[in-house]
């Protein structure tokens, strides 16, 4: 099937955003992926750093319609503890911005870029599976379940927690599994949400809700696993009702769109995010418990990333270590700031309930630190960038 400077292997968002990017980054680009199974029910809230490549890849548009703002954030906490956490709230305006993110759904989302990777004429996309990768020096040549083979400059692992391409690569992976599931559903309510989304931190995790356009939200449901199953087999009224329950009914009444589905939720990491023309992206190279919005956003900049390093230049023999080498201290600390998190809800630990108690006190009552977190949270690196420079030019006013 000839050669390709990138082989994208995986068609998820986090595959497909990345072809259509390395497309209009004026490479010729193979999308590689298997014809896709059930319909996606889940929503994804990109934040703002993410919206400027769906915009840039002339996406917005098109899915606008169909996505809410974000512009406020609570977290309220849900559990019965003896040391309860404040309601913290955070408004977009308070950094100047109309909304930190919008909030997405899977489905619409995927049938846009599966259309705008046909109007890309240096995207081809290929229905099929990859059977085989052989690297080599100077290219590395693929092999498909259809017997079509084809060569490519670097290879991009797209394909998932089980990825071939990581595999292939001789890429190791650590593992961890939480006592978790989690339920998604979409659902109508009463009461407008007004832009706001509400995670309820609860003893088994989070409950989060989340905008959608209209009268609507989107929901994910933490739970432990035989919770999860029995509320997957609820009836819609019963668990609409559950719903509304567990909202405290902020929302008033709430009407289930349809049947629920569930996810067991673990975690992910591997050992290097690239090796010689591999590079791994999305839950390929990371994946970690729904808090916080943090998976597709830190996707998203695997491929801004991944697209700034490259250029303009030919793909040099080592450019997944120089990938791995830039992209890993964000991966590692998105992953253990979550991991973090989603354990502190489940702790019984006193201290630990304390510290993440006095957190959230802190983040409630403290103007600079929530503006600290808020700017962190939406360009990570930029609040401390920021900090750094504030602290040099203090330093350097006090020498003269």
């Amino acid at each position: 099937m000839g050669h390709y400077e990138i082989a994208v292997v995986g068609a998820g968002l986090a595959g497909s955003l990345a072809a259509l990017a390395f497309a209009d980054a004026g490479r010729t680009v193979i999308l590689i992926a298997p014809a896709v199974g059930r319909a996606d029910g889940r929503t994804t809230a990109l934040m703002d750093q993410s919206l400027e490549l769906v915009r840039k890849l002339g996406l917005w548009n098109d899915i606008a319609p169909s996505v809410a703002p974000l512009a406020s954030m609570r977290i309220i906490d849900g559990t019965d503890r003896l040391l309860r956490a404040p309601t913290v709230t955070f408004h977009a305006a308070e950094v100047g911005l109309d909304a930190f993110g919008y909030n997405i759904p899977n489905a619409p989302f995927l049938a846009l870029l599966d259309r705008a990777m046909e109007s890309r004429p240096s995207l081809k996309r290929v229905t099929a599976s990859l059977s085989e990768i052989n690297f080599a020096e100077e290219r590395a040549t693929l092999v498909l379940d259809d017997g079509n083979t084809m060569t490519a400059d670097l290879v991009v692992g797209a394909d998932g927690r089980k990825s071939a391409v990581r595999q292939a690569a001789g890429i190791d992976v650590r593992n961890w599994s939480y006592p978790q599931s989690a339920v998604v559903l979409n659902f109508a309510h009463q009461v407008p949400h007004q832009n706001i989304s509400t995670e309820f931190h609860t003893p088994d995790g989070p409950f989060t809700q989340v905008p959608l356009p209209g009268g609507r939200s989107s929901l994910v449901w933490v739970q432990k696993p035989e919770a999860a199953a029995a509320t997957v087999a609820l009836s819609l009224d019963a668990l609409s009702s559950a719903v509304e329950r567990r909202m405290k009914s902020i929302l008033g009444k709430i009407t289930v769109d349809g049947p629920a589905q569930s996810f067991p939720l673990s975690g992910m990491s591997a050992k290097a995010f690239g090796r010689g023309r591999t590079i791994l992206i999305g839950e390929a190279a990371h994946a970690f418990p729904p808090i916080g919005a943090q998976g597709l956003n830190l996707s998203l900049r695997d491929i801004m990333a991944a697209i700034s390093l490259l250029g303009a230049a030919p793909v040099s023999a080592d450019f997944g270590q120089r990938y791995d080498r830039k992209r890993r201290a964000d991966i590692l600390t998105r992953t253990v700031s979550v991991d973090l998190l989603n354990r502190s809800l489940l702790s019984d630990f006193l201290p630990v309930q304390m510290l993440r108690a006095a957190g959230l006190q802190a983040l409630a009552s403290v103007p600079p630190l929530r503006n600290f977190m808020m700017h962190e949270g939406l360009n990570p690196g930029s609040a401390l960038k920021s900090l750094s420079k504030s602290l040099r030019e203090k330093i350097g006013r006090q020498r003269a």
